[in-house]
């Protein structure tokens, strides 16, 4: 496909959800009298008093958070999943089914200093959280209700933060969840139909057209995937075919460390703000069976569109009939890739 018809209203297809998104480039000129959002800055703050998260403060639960040095887990004080949930009683009509939902609600607090994000950590700090994030992958996978672990982050009060605080959320559920679900079912028909992995296939095909990457290490690769929806969102692969953290050996757990932070400077750098997005990681099941069609992946989807004050609204067609970009993928790659690597606050 040649790049000028790119340049006009065309689809595109995502192999792992199944599903189309609508790209029109000719509309990125258009003007914007919508919504305009306060910048995402960044706290001078390191140790925040009214922080439940810093240490040595009360959490809103009434628990104490000790004085930590570095990473920090506990179980979330508001869970959205309890251990001992029961059984729904009574008979309902088939169009009114509910099951019971097991799970664990864990926090992860990446760093003591309330003032970092992972773009402003320095690398061995970022360590030490993908060492933490395998142990809880390990240990809540072992759990024998529980089937998947996702790990994942939501950046910035545009994302739904409550606290502006370093950390990440573990949520492990009885049952699979939707996505990470219809992506089993896609990695696996793919590797009946062609006897190979999706994505290590999909890497191949990045690393040769090169158009649509940010950045790479060793171990990883970053693009805007080909069927991106949101204006910057991000898919980092890892290059050798793993199905979870806990497969990474110790130079791929640096190198994901690494990438972790190249991909968060570049947000940072894209609009000098704290960049916004929700991210999280896909891996294989823990529901007792073998996931060979599983590759590990990260996701990141930002909602920030033409500055640090305009975000993307996913509304109309794009709830009622698919989703639509106006920015190619290309171009947004080429943005970010073009960026510089040191973040912007320390130039």
């Amino acid at each position: 496909m040649s790049s000028d018809s790119l340049q006009f209203p065309h689809r595109r297809y995502n192999p792992l959800r199944r599903q189309w998104v609508l790209v029109s480039p000719h509309r990125t000129q258009r003007p914007w009298q919508g919504e305009v959002n306060p910048s995402s800055g960044f706290s001078g703050v390191h140790y925040d008093p009214q922080c439940y998260l810093c240490p040595g403060n009360t959490r809103a639960g009434g628990h104490l958070t000790p004085r930590y040095e570095s990473v920090y887990i506990f179980d979330n004080d508001y869970a959205a999943l309890l251990p001992d949930s029961p059984e729904p009683e009574g008979e309902r009509s088939p169009l009114l089914v509910a099951e019971r939902e097991r799970g664990r609600c864990r926090v992860l607090c990446f760093h003591p200093d309330h003032s970092l994000t992972l773009a402003l950590m320095e690398p061995e700090a970022i360590r030490r959280v993908v060492d933490a994030w395998t142990e809880e992958y390990e240990r809540l996978g072992a759990e024998k209700e529980i089937r998947y672990v996702q790990i994942f982050e939501n950046r910035g009060a545009m994302m739904g933060a409550s606290n502006p605080h370093p950390h990440g959320q573990i949520w492990a559920t009885e049952h699979i969840p939707d996505e990470p679900r219809q992506e089993t079912e896609s990695l696996r028909a793919y590797r009946t139909e062609h006897g190979s992995c999706l994505l290590c296939d999909y890497a191949g095909v990045e690393t040769r057209e090169a158009s649509r990457i940010v950045c790479e290490n060793d171990g990883f690769l970053a693009v805007v995937p080909w069927w991106a929806v949101w204006p910057f969102e991000t898919l980092v692969l890892a290059k050798r075919h793993a199905g979870s953290l806990k497969e990474f050996t110790d130079a791929e757990r640096t190198q994901l460390a690494d990438i972790l932070k190249q991909l968060t400077t570049r947000y940072d750098n894209l609009f000098e703000t704290s960049f916004p997005y929700t991210m999280g990681f896909h891996q294989s099941p823990c529901d007792g069976e073998e996931h060979g069609e599983w590759h590990f992946h990260a996701h990141f989807y930002p909602p920030l569109l033409r500055s640090a004050t305009v975000r993307k609204f996913m509304v109309g067609f794009e709830m009622l009939g698919m989703p639509q970009r106006d920015i190619t993928p290309e171009t947004a790659a080429e943005r970010l890739r073009n960026l510089s690597p040191v973040h912007f606050t320390l130039r």
